[in-house]
């Protein structure tokens, strides 16, 4: 099975002194290699940030 299972954190709230917003999502190993970027909504910024794969 080529998904695994990944966090993606934003990369603005720690400038900003918030507690930065976490999720979970998947992604196929096979054809995505490099780390997931993708923009989501940060509850504690209230508004959509770009969220970057952690490990």
């Amino acid at each position: 099975m080529p998904r695994e299972i990944v966090t993606i954190e934003c990369t603005e709230a720690r400038k900003e002194g918030k507690p930065p917003s976490r999720y979970q999502t998947t992604r196929n190993k096979k054809l995505q290699t490099e780390k997931i970027e993708m923009k989501k909504y940060n509850p504690f910024l209230r508004r959509h940030t770009v969220h970057k794969e952690i490990k």
